[in-house]
């Protein structure tokens, strides 16, 4: 490109011009604190965490997750003393990071315990089934032998004792349904049958969940988005037609989801959130959305897992799954704060509002802040009934509930400054390889080279944004060719000066 050409068409720069340093991409988030966990799944996570050298927190997460799905509706929580609100505590957690966090690995190994009272549930299903055919058969053979007692009645003229014969045979039972916990598959319709054979609730894995949102955004899936937008809750009704099976009702849709997601996947679908995109609250119901910093050390370890905490690790799970509470008639148990418990949630609660309320928030954090009094209520009752209480929620289960608040909000922070510092990044890109770029340079030159993270208009728009609000470029539209066309941006490289006046 000639650069003489456009020279004369360059805003006037300001003599000693100094470009201003990049901002970090992300603000400073928390990390997971050993106190934060119960004692019963703390050394475990620890455990995973450093025997794979990742964030502890994808590993604490997944627990949590789990274990929510686990307790589904045993047990409730009514965070006031008088009112009849109520809280079902499922669990939206997502594991943001790169490809080399660990995040699936840590999942997996987490998930271990879901699997193993899976396995065991499917063979006690096999012998139900077993005993269930068999049941079948000998119905029919009853039935059998009922009609032809019927039909000798009936030839004798013996009507009503022939209906009575055959009203002496008893159906079959309804057949029975294999226990799950864990599902895949993202398809609403599939997902309500398991629903309704697993009353307690499921945990949906995705390994990656970039795909399961992605399809939920498609016009055509709408009915998808608001059966899972009612699953969050885990206590509203959903019914709908099935060809072949007919009408289907769910009495409670209560689902927990897991899964991992990279950063660059995520940032658009927070931007769409943030400019009123299909902003119906998506989003903000992964209220366990994680975005730790990467583990930066690495060093070889080769250990045996740490069995004494693993099998903690698992009976937590089995005692949390043969867990039984009385409840109110067919209702699951509903547990309050105790009064210590009840004055630290309602200050925290009023802390939550307030910010949440004020006019300087973006409106998608303001609907996320607005939904974790539900998810902070629903680990203090999981984080009590794992320490062993049964009849209400005390203070230390609500402290700890209280500080995985503070935590995620901070990684929430993080989460939808994805979408408004989105172009720091590439703008860094550009600036380590801005030798490789011609001066001046257009957008689409610098599309074309497919880098990381600068591969679509958007992506390379925001970073030249970036650059240019920060002094290394400046910007200056073309106007049209007298061909005709529309007017192009380009920008120039800001030369650096030196404290002595030299260019750098």
């Amino acid at each position: 490109m000639n650069k003489d050409l456009y020279a004369s068409h360059w805003p006037e720069l300001e003599q000693h011009v100094t470009p201003r340093p990049l901002p970090d991409a992300l603000p400073p988030v928390p990390s997971i604190e050993p106190e934060m966990l119960p004692e019963s799944i703390r050394s475990y996570v620890l455990d995973v965490s450093q025997r794979m050298q990742s964030a502890p927190d994808y590993a604490a997460v997944v627990a949590i997750c789990a274990l929510s799905a686990v307790l589904g509706r045993k047990a409730l929580i009514r965070p006031k003393q008088h009112d009849d609100w109520t809280v079902t505590p499922t669990a939206w957690g997502a594991l943001i990071g790169g490809p080399s966090t660990m995040k699936s690995p840590s999942m997996a190994e987490m998930l271990r315990p879901l699997n193993s009272i899976e396995a065991r549930a499917a063979v006690e299903w096999k012998e139900r089934a077993k005993q269930y055919k068999a049941e079948v058969e000998v119905n029919e053979i009853e039935i059998s032998l009922a009609k032809t007692t019927a039909r000798k009645l009936m030839q004798k003229g013996q009507r009503e004792e022939a209906i009575m014969s055959l009203a002496s045979t008893e159906g079959s039972d309804e057949e029975p349904s294999l226990e799950r916990i864990i599902v895949n598959d993202a398809s609403f319709e599939a997902l309500g049958e398991r629903m309704r054979e697993n009353p307690n609730g499921l945990l949906m894995v995705r390994d990656e969940l970039s795909g399961w949102i992605s399809l939920l955004m498609q016009e055509d899936r709408q009915s998808d988005r608001a059966f899972f937008l009612e699953a969050f809750n885990g206590n509203s009704s959903f019914t709908y037609d099935r060809i072949g099976r007919g009408t289907v009702r769910i009495e409670n849709c209560t689902l927990s989801v897991i899964g991992g997601i990279q950063p660059s996947r995520i940032a658009p679908l927070v931007r769409g959130a943030l400019r009123g995109i299909a902003d119906d609250g998506l989003i903000q119901r992964l209220q366990l959305a994680i975005w730790p910093d990467p583990v930066k050390s690495w060093r070889w370890i080769d250990r045996a897992p740490d069995t004494c905490a693993r099998t903690r690790y698992f009976n937590t799970f089995d005692r949390l799954h043969a867990l039984e509470l009385p409840g109110n008639g067919d209702e699951p148990a509903c547990l309050r704060f105790t009064p210590e418990a009840q004055a630290m949630f309602i200050e925290w609660m009023e802390e939550i509002q307030i910010d949440a309320r004020g006019d300087e928030m973006p409106a998608a954090m303001q609907s996320h802040l607005l939904k974790m009094p539900k998810t902070v209520a629903g680990l203090a009752l999981l984080f009590e009934l794992l320490d062993g209480g049964t009849e209400a929620v005390g203070g230390v289960a609500t402290g700890r509930a209280l500080d995985w608040g503070d935590y995620l909000r901070g990684h929430a922070n993080r989460l939808y400054s994805a979408a408004t510092h989105g172009g720091i990044e590439g703008a860094r890109l550009i600036l380590k390889r801005k030798a490789k770029l011609p001066n001046p340079v257009k957008a689409r030159e610098i599309q074309r080279r497919s880098w990381s993270g600068l591969s679509t208009p958007e992506e390379v728009a925001s970073a030249l944004e970036v650059l240019v609000d920060y002094g290394h470029l400046t910007e200056q539209v073309m106007d049209p060719s007298p061909m005709g066309g529309r007017p192009t941006k380009t920008y120039r490289w800001v030369e650096e000066v030196s404290n002595d006046g030299q260019v750098a």
